[in-house]
């Protein structure tokens, strides 16, 4: 078996290692153990998305957290932030989520929280690990009264409606608002409408009915082109698309124009500096941030520093700054003072607050910043040797930044998620932003594909 933990825990296609139910049984074993450190009776809450697999899995950690003599709270389908936040809510030792989070319905994961609401830091996802490749607890068998119960936790849904809806000002309301919430046929198909409508919006949802199959089908966060058009089409306020398992938001404006997380960021990030609540002054945010970012920052006297690839990694960078504001250009945004991860509905409902407090549509607060033009392509690799010790490429990057000469970037990463080398290009001029990545494509697909 090789690493099981990626940059978001585990993932893979579903039924093949290292997602097959007997390795889950393993990893909910050792995360029971890891979790009886703490003392009294201890509980692990388990949510998952809306994939077919998510039931295969689901019982497997179930039968391997009990079997090691803890409970289990199971929540059902529920976006990955709700599972964060039940169990700080609940108390319990750990909150697993099964989800392959934007990746299509065959693939799935298990993503791993500590009692705090935080996604495990590397060394207990290490220490997990080795507890399953050494057979550590192989013979730790609790038996009678001893061994773990499973739980269904038929509110958790409502209460992870009331904490979203008291993220948003008591003085605001959506009223008056029409929204479409693409829903991606996901983790947020039950809780998003209900929230916004509340929140006083006449609400339309499209992709809103999951069928196990259609998970991030040409949807979603990820596609956000269907609901471009719905939003036009029925003259909405604002569309809100989210991934399937509920961290990301792509926002699309009145006119029907998409505005990235970057252009989420830059919104919130002058909000919070207005109201004198970026704390340290400070955005996190990623190198697959756009060249426009940068600048709005500069313009607004805001600092930034820049995380590794990834919202586990930003966040940590957060904690360690003293920062309350950090995301990605992929639409992951995280609020340190509402949550303790990246929550896509938390996002919408800070940015419609602040479309309501200033009275401006979202096409005029998105013009905060100017997107550089930037082409990325993702290219499917069959190996992945360290990208500096492939000379070809590396001399392909050097003359491409040369020819660009400071007035544009070069980025080349693997996916942590999935088999695939991205290759990003920016500069000022469109058709050398293509040219460039073009060909790199092109020679990455040569060398690795």
């Amino acid at each position: 078996m090789g690493r099981l933990f990626g940059t978001d825990g585990v993932r893979g296609v579903a039924n093949i290692e290292p997602m097959t139910a007997e390795t889950a049984l393993l990893i909910g074993r050792a995360t029971a153990h890891v979790c009886k450190r703490h003392k009294d009776r201890h509980r692990v809450v388990i949510g998952k998305d809306t994939r077919v697999s998510g039931y295969m899995i689901e019982n497997a950690l179930t039968a391997g957290i009990c079997s090691m003599g803890v409970d289990v709270l199971l929540v059902g389908p529920m976006p990955t932030p709700g599972i964060a936040f039940i169990t700080r809510s609940m108390r319990a030792d750990a909150g697993m989520v099964i989800s392959a989070s934007h990746n299509p319905y065959q693939d799935n994961g298990i993503k791993i929280f500590s009692r705090d609401g935080f996604k495990l830091p590397d060394a207990v996802e290490n220490e997990i690990e080795s507890f399953i490749t050494a057979e550590h607890i192989k013979d730790i068998r609790p038996t009678a009264a001893e061994i773990g119960k499973a739980f269904r936790i038929d509110d958790a849904i409502g209460r992870y409606i009331v904490f979203c809806k008291n993220t948003f000002p008591d003085h605001l309301s959506l009223g008056g608002l029409k929204l479409v919430l693409d829903c991606a046929n996901g983790a947020t198909y039950k809780v998003a409408p209900i929230i916004f409508s509340e929140l006083g919006a006449e609400v339309i949802t499209i992709n809103d009915h999951p069928n196990g199959m259609n998970i991030n089908d040409h949807c979603g966060a990820l596609y956000p082109e269907m609901l471009m058009v719905a939003v036009v089409k029925h003259g909405a306020d604002a569309g809100l698309a989210f991934d399937g398992d509920g961290d990301r938001l792509i926002a699309v404006d009145e006119k029907g124009s998409c505005l990235t997380g970057d252009h989420l960021l830059a919104i919130c990030a002058k909000s919070l500096k207005e109201a004198e609540a970026l704390r340290n002054n400070l955005v996190i945010s990623t190198p697959m941030s756009n060249f426009g970012f940068q600048e709005a920052m500069r313009r607004l006297n805001i600092q930034t520093a820049s995380a590794e690839v990834g919202d586990r990694y930003v966040l940590k960078m957060m904690r360690e700054r003293g920062a309350v504001l950090g995301g990605e250009q992929s639409g992951h945004i995280v609020f340190l003072n509402h949550h303790t991860t990246g929550d896509g509905i938390i996002s919408a409902l800070q940015l419609l607050a602040i479309r309501q407090e200033s009275g401006q549509q979202l096409s005029a607060l998105a013009k905060i910043m100017q997107s550089a033009p930037q082409r990325l392509i993702n290219v499917n690799v069959s190996r992945q040797p360290a990208l500096d010790s492939v000379k070809a490429l590396q001399e392909a990057i050097r003359k491409a930044e040369t020819e660009l000469d400071g007035r544009g970037r070069v980025l080349v990463r693997y996916s942590g998620t999935q088999p695939i080398c991205r290759v990003m290009v920016e500069s000022l001029d469109a058709s050398r932003t293509d040219r460039l990545a073009e060909a790199l494509a092109a020679l990455v697909k040569q060398e690795l594909g």
